[in-house]
């Protein structure tokens, strides 16, 4: 388990602001063929000199193969709110080669508070549509459609078309149905939520998903070097130069990561260690499986005590103690908050860009983020 300060984790523009030219940058590396992953798909994508200028930032920060594989991938996202919006504007801008937006929502005053894509005079009208020009504009060379389809109502088929799929806004069945269709079939598959301060991602890339990370270059003693001493068993680095090393993680479904046997005496040891946002999100899910919606700040008083039903029903269920999560969070888990959107959007654009790219390690499993505490929180849940 592993504590982060989520606005350190965020990729977005500052993260482009990288600033000397990649090939210099890149010059120094040392890639060892043993070591190193097929960055580059069999259709190779051809940067332009138009993309290339377009995207030097992000390829002096993540190389320029990380960008070919960027360039030819298609990724699909379901639900423009808040969170939705800050993932769209991340993975335009970091240059993905097309963007499928689906919602079958409209656009009313709440959704305007936290959602910038949609201008506050689209009330009424259809959010992936009224999100597709401030998107499109954002970066011309990303091709960004929308969808007005219920997600529920799409075949499996219709998911098949591409490389990465990320779901907010979704009840908990659509995200269990997608999942286990997608690592079926080798498609990333992200989710995430904004409720009030809190929100969390949720990411599968299968059962091996290979990276790899950029290490300091082990030097080779020289003749001269002593034998002897405390320093004599230490590796001697080179901070000059690199070698990318090939890395290898393990995901789950989503369906096991939620169905965790809180009965066994190891789930027990784990449990003081455990974030309560884990139960929290279970929480929120089962509200919105029973209403069919989330939260509304309009209905506070009826939602609340309903919350406090929920909470009760779904610790008693999980055989975990009633007093795990106490009523402080109801108060705090009402609409989307910009930030947050912001914070948590940030961790999961960079992560579908991470896996896409296969540049460094992934967040396994889950990402919480605390906006009342003002930090986040990765941590896997699932069979190891």
């Amino acid at each position: 388990m592993v504590d982060v300060r989520a606005k350190e984790k965020c990729l977005g523009a500052s993260a482009f602001s990288f600033c000397s030219s990649y090939q210099p940058a890149l010059s120094h590396f040392t890639v060892e063929k043993s070591d190193m992953i097929d960055m580059i798909e069999k259709e190779d994508p051809v940067i332009t000199e138009e993309e290339a200028a377009q995207y030097d930032r992000q390829i002096r920060l993540w190389g320029l193969d990380a960008q070919k594989r960027l360039r030819g991938s298609r990724v699909l996202l379901a639900g423009l709110g808040g969170l939705g919006a800050e993932v769209a504007k991340n993975l335009i801008l970091a240059g993905v080669k097309g963007l499928t937006l689906l919602d079958d929502e409209k656009v009313t005053e709440e959704s305007c508070r936290a959602q910038f894509l949609v201008p506050v005079t689209e009330q009424g009208q259809n959010r992936a549509e009224a999100s597709l020009d401030r998107a499109q504009k954002l970066n011309p060379m990303v091709e960004v459609i929308t969808d007005t389809d219920r997600i529920e109502d799409k075949p499996d088929s219709f998911f098949l078309q591409f490389n990465a799929v990320c779901l907010t806004c979704c009840p908990k069945d659509v995200m269990v149905r997608v999942d286990q269709l997608c690592m079926q079939h080798n498609i990333l598959v992200f989710c995430g939520d904004v409720h009030g301060y809190y929100g969390y991602m949720f990411c599968n890339l299968g059962p091996e998903h290979n990276y790899v990370e950029e290490k300091p270059k082990v030097v080779k003693k020289s003749s001269g070097d002593s034998n002897d001493g405390p320093d004599a068993k230490k590796l001697k680095l080179d901070p000059n130069e690199t070698t990318m090393v090939k890395k290898t993680s393990k995901f789950c479904r989503l369906k096991e990561a939620l169905e965790v046997d809180w009965t066994s005496d190891k789930a027990k040891a784990a449990l003081k260690r455990t974030p309560v946002d884990y139960f929290l999100l279970h929480v929120l899910l089962k509200f919105r499986t029973d209403k069919g919606r989330d939260p509304d700040p309009q209905c506070f008083a009826e939602d609340s005590q309903l919350l406090r039903q929920i909470r009760q029903d779904v610790l008693e269920s999980l055989a975990v103690g009633s007093d795990l999560l106490n009523d402080d969070f109801i108060s705090f888990c009402f609409s989307e908050m910009s930030p947050v959107c912001a914070v948590v959007g940030g961790v999961l654009g960079q992560e579908i860009v991470k896996a896409l790219s296969q540049r460094d390690a992934p967040h396994r499993n889950f990402f919480f983020f605390d906006g009342r505490k003002g930090n986040g929180m990765v941590d896997y849940f699932g069979p190891n």
